[in-house]
């Protein structure tokens, strides 16, 4: 018998400018909810046209990077090059430093190439590791249904209803899925315990928790769980006039203390300081700066 999770807060991921041109709904890494071990950042973007996260560095984390319509491509200083379209996501260490760019492509129809992105803290033995990518193709991913196929499971990565994800795509340990629900459909899922899980409403509104203490929440909301509990209850209402849709993640805190400045991640002030020096005299991993730009965020240089 799983023993369902509480509900901490839930609240509304409020739009702001990113990049170059971009808007985001940024929940994790805000007033809202900061501290979330291992979770740094949550990013809801949207990249219209012309618009961007041109050439930009980052140490001590790792991105994911999960596209949920359009085509996003990716280059870095040390000649990666990659590309991910809609349902695919881009693991991105980036340990010991790395400068990238990533330019979702124009889309024949003029809208917005969208997607999520989350910031996953490295342990800090592993800050000053080597960079590396990981990709995980849309048609790489298992997929379920359960509740008589009212509820559909993409699982990226994890377990779900005994079906394993295909590999472990960060150093830090989490799960993720992206679930869609019907009108009348409900799930029960289970996540390690002791591990920080959240809930992204991405469409739809969607029904969480068991007996009284039940939320409902809309698009663009984030739900975050309580740690006590093995389980996650999410249901939508049989009159619904929409499937609710969320993107469900759960990783294992990291006992540690977090110190960041922008796209810098370190334990310590003297950690930050030190890779400012570092990425400002293109040296201890950002050697390859000096004198680079994409040629894909050329398009974005004044």
């Amino acid at each position: 018998m799983t023993s369902p999770r509480a509900i901490q807060k839930a609240f509304l991921a409020k739009e702001q400018a990113e990049g170059v041109g971009a808007r985001v709904r940024r929940s994790i890494g805000t007033a809202s909810l900061r501290n979330f071990s291992p979770f740094l950042m949550l990013d809801h973007f949207s990249v219209s046209p012309g618009a961007g996260f041109p050439d930009h560095p980052h140490r001590g984390q790792e991105t994911v990077t999960y596209m949920l319509s359009g085509v996003a491509d990716h280059e870095d200083f040390a000649g990666n090059q990659g590309t991910i379209e809609e349902g695919d996501l881009q693991f991105m260490t980036a340990g010991r430093g790395i400068v990238h760019s990533e330019m979702p492509r124009p889309n024949k129809d003029g809208k917005a190439s969208v997607g999520m992105q989350l910031w996953v803290d490295l342990p800090e033995k592993l800050k000053m590791c080597q960079p590396r990518y990981r990709d995980l193709r849309a048609k790489e991913i298992p997929t379920i249904n359960v509740d008589d196929d009212k509820v559909t499971i993409k699982i990226i990565s994890g377990q779900s209803h005994g079906t394993d994800s295909v590999k472990d795509l960060a150093y830090t340990p989490v799960w993720m899925f992206d679930i869609t629900i019907k009108p009348g459909g409900k799930l029960s899922q289970e996540l390690p315990a002791g591990w920080n899980a959240f809930a992204y409403a991405l469409a739809g509104s969607t029904t969480f928790g068991a007996g009284e203490e039940q939320t409902t929440v809309g698009q663009y909301h984030n739900v975050v769980f309580e740690q006590k509990g093995d389980s996650i209850v999410a249901e939508v209402a049989k009159d619904a006039e929409e499937d609710g849709r969320i993107f469900l993640v759960a990783g294992q805190p990291l006992d540690q203390k977090v110190v960041q400045y922008g796209p810098f991640v370190l334990n310590s002030q003297e950690g930050v300081y030190q890779a400012m020096m570092d990425f400002q005299t293109n040296s201890n991993g950002f050697e390859r700066a000096k004198g680079w730009r994409s040629e894909i965020g050329k398009s974005m240089a004044h």
